[in-house]
């Protein structure tokens, strides 16, 4: 019995040590551990400090430009955020003009009744148009602010201006096409003889030829339009010309001709449509959707479009460039993050209008080659008209 007890005790004894084991290797784990992650728990304390200080600097000064100038001598800003639409602007705060060069911009829509969120706006060389909601509005562009005028054009429903050498015209997409008669409001059909329902886009040149595009393609006429010859099939939009040259939006890009439209030829086309073509000093610019970049590209020409180069790395990416001017020295760009200006042909673009969608919840890019798949926010197009420099928010597309 004896020996039983002692060889219970020493058991007890044997418990009790591996106990003790057990409890410092816990006791060495803890300390271990501590010491391990100390520095990770900092980081991350550190991390969010940095990050609360960093939002609240944001906040502090929201209109500042943010970034730097890397390498390539791109300055990042605002507009590298993409966003999300949170309120509608006040009343008509969608239609701007400039008169000092873009360098402050006025509000003009307050004496226009509420217009819809598709205002077309037309600029010529003295005088500007504006239709909203089946009413055609006019006003001088030599004023400090526009009085604006009703016109009263025949079918006025999704009307269109163009203005060329031989007069103002009015159409529309079903076919109808309207003369204004000279110092008057007047307007008397013309081009009766062209039997078409889904007029595009009408390009007067300066030697008197006529283009007019429909659904059914490209119309020219050296007659005044008497008669009429089919000079291309496709689909062509807005045109211009210089030197000899002629440039249009098509359904692949960007079409260039050089015997007066009797022949064309594609010199941007990377899968998209052609957005916007303009004339600048020493040549041309051109905006075209990029099915690879899933971008609009803006690009000059120089060598009477021959070549072309992109002039768009400073900007942010996006699918709804709408427009690109050059007013004075200086080129225009619109955005969905506002009006962007360059006076070193694209080398470096400031911000000079922010966008109408400014009231928006911002989310951070997350590369510099990031598109928005869904940025439905208002994009400007630009106009010029004698002195003035003209901006109209509207809803992204073509």
């Amino acid at each position: 019995m004896f020996t039983a007890s002692i060889t219970k005790i020493n058991s007890n004894m044997k418990y009790l040590k591996k106990s003790h084991v057990i409890l410092l290797l816990m006791l060495l784990t803890v300390v271990i551990g501590s010491w391990t992650f100390a520095p990770v728990l900092s980081d991350w304390n550190l991390f969010d400090q940095t990050q609360e200080k960093d939002l609240a600097e944001g906040e502090k000064d929201e209109n500042a430009l943010i970034g730097t100038v890397d390498e390539l001598g791109m300055q990042s800003s605002k507009s590298d955020l993409t966003s999300t639409n949170k309120e509608a602007p006040e009343k008509n705060s969608i239609l701007f003009q400039s008169t000092d060069g873009g360098q402050t911009w006025m509000e003009i829509g307050n004496d226009l009744p509420e217009l819809d969120e598709f205002v077309r706006f037309f600029a010529g060389e003295s005088e500007v148009y504006l239709s909203s909601k089946g009413v055609t509005y006019r006003s001088k562009a030599d004023l400090k602010s526009p009085k604006w005028e009703k016109v009263s054009v025949p079918n006025p429903k999704n009307i269109s201006i163009a203005f060329n050498p031989s007069g103002v015209l009015a159409y529309s997409y079903d076919g109808y096409i309207y003369q204004q008669k000279p110092s008057s409001d007047t307007w008397l059909p013309i081009y009766s003889n062209l039997k078409n329902h889904q007029v595009h886009s009408i390009f007067e040149t300066s030697d008197g030829t006529i283009f007019l595009s429909s659904g059914k393609g490209l119309y020219k006429s050296s007659d005044k339009g008497q008669s009429w010859k089919r000079i291309q099939e496709v689909w062509v939009g807005n045109m211009v010309e210089s030197e000899g040259v002629l440039l249009a939006t098509g359904q692949k890009g960007i079409l260039r001709s050089t015997d007066n439209g009797e022949n064309w030829e594609w010199v941007i086309s990377e899968g998209g449509v052609g957005i916007a073509v303009e004339k600048i000093e020493g040549g041309f610019a051109a905006i075209s959707y990029n099915t690879k970049t899933k971008s609009r590209r803006i690009r000059v020409s120089l060598d009477k479009g021959k070549t072309w180069e992109a002039i768009d790395y400073g900007l942010k990416p996006s699918m709804n460039i709408s427009s690109v001017k050059q007013f004075g020295n200086e080129l225009f760009v619109g955005h969905p993050d506002g009006i962007f200006s360059s006076s070193n042909m694209g080398k470096s673009w400031n911000l000079v209008h922010q966008g109408v969608d400014s009231n928006i919840e911002m989310v951070p890019a997350i590369a510099l080659d990031f598109v928005p798949a869904n940025d439905d926010r208002r994009v400007f197009d630009l106009f010029v008209s004698d002195e003035v420099l003209y901006a109209v928010a509207r809803m992204p597309g073509c």
